[in-house]
């Protein structure tokens, strides 16, 4: 069978421009436009472990959802919406910045990449990793945001490179100190996508069906973090239970198994798809103890809350990474309706 390796690039090369593409005025039912102020919000809730999905500067159900964590977390109303109570207990971080200005180095420019990632599974298995199509992407998950809001930041900005100065989502952790036991490369990832290290450990995962939430516990049963998730799919509901994390696997591979994978045909071959952050479960693959199930990352940010699961508990990279730091083996999952 024939290999396709010309897609991978293995670095983008300082002199090389990578185009940006502005957004278009919002129309009727067109997407708003950017509100600084709930950016803002956005980045101090991300920050505190009360995840708003992507950073956009847009209201929408995963802002409600990190809000209403949030709130719960203080001894607030559970509303969802930034009430008067939640203003005044965020301006408390008043000190936060909202965005940076970062220099764009060679590190934060090198790939590899694969510019045209096939839709074929037996294709993907050949390459040497499920790779970022283009720095942009990299960077837009760096900032936990999208290409495109990383292009309204910088308005006439049209090209990037080694040494540009832009405008990004304020994601930088207050700490990189990451467990010991760490691999290099999972330092490097969590490195890469801005991971506080500084977080609390969980005493219990909860996985609510019905709002479509994950939260964090401590041992004294207080919310200390929470994230919007894709649950499940009417093909592969979540299975309702009492389970327990076995162990995290960072930057994994992923069998894809049409004997257990619902939509695919069982006459496809099994494929091993290579590890990276455009691998089906992200860069991290947090094992439970029902068989076949996990809590794990995406290769779609945006379509977190919104698409469907193969059954299992799905956030964003950066989000599933943190996670991944709060739990180990043994820790308690609940699934719940």
């Amino acid at each position: 069978m024939k290999r396709i390796a010309p897609v991978v690039v293995p670095a983008l090369a300082s002199a090389i421009a990578l185009t940006l593409t502005a957004a278009a005025p919002a129309q009727n039912g067109a997407t708003p436009p950017l509100d600084p102020a709930v950016l803002r919000m956005q980045v101090v809730l991300d920050k505190l472990g009360f995840g708003p999905g992507v950073i956009d500067g847009r209201g929408g159900q995963s802002l409600t959802n990190a809000l209403k964590g949030f709130q719960e977390s203080r001894g607030l109303r559970v509303t969802g919406k930034p009430d008067t109570a939640t203003l005044d207990a965020l301006r408390r971080f008043g000190n936060v910045q909202p965005t940076m200005q970062v220099t764009l180095d060679a590190a934060a420019m090198r790939g590899p990449y694969v510019p045209q990632m096939p839709d074929d599974y037996a294709e993907k298995a050949k390459l040497p990793a499920m790779a970022y199509s283009r720095p942009l992407e990299k960077l837009a998950e760096r900032f936990h945001t999208t290409p495109k809001v990383l292009a309204e930041l910088n308005p006439g900005v049209t090209t990037i490179g080694v040494g540009s100065k832009i405008t990004v989502p304020n994601t930088f952790p207050t700490s990189r100190a990451y467990p010991a036991d760490a691999t290099p490369a999972w330092r490097a990832t969590l490195a890469s996508l801005n991971v506080e290290a500084a977080v609390p450990k969980a005493a219990k995962i909860v996985v609510d069906k019905s709002d479509g939430i994950l939260r964090v516990l401590d041992g004294n049963g207080h919310l200390v973090a929470q994230y919007t998730a894709t649950i499940g799919s009417s093909r592969d509901p979540l299975p309702l239970g009492n389970w327990k994390v076995l162990h995290v696997s960072p930057n994994p591979d992923w069998k894809m198994n049409p004997k257990i994978l619902k939509g695919v045909p069982d006459s496809k071959q099994a494929q091993i798809i290579p590890p990276g952050p455009n691998n089906p479960v992200g860069v991290v693959w947090i094992d439970l103890s029902k068989e076949h199930y996990g809590i794990h990352g995406t290769s779609e940010p945006e379509q977190i809350g919104r698409a469907q699961s193969n059954g299992c508990v799905r956030l964003t990279n950066w989000d599933a990474a943190r996670v991944a730091l709060m739990v180990k083996g043994g820790t308690p999952v609940l699934f719940q309706a």
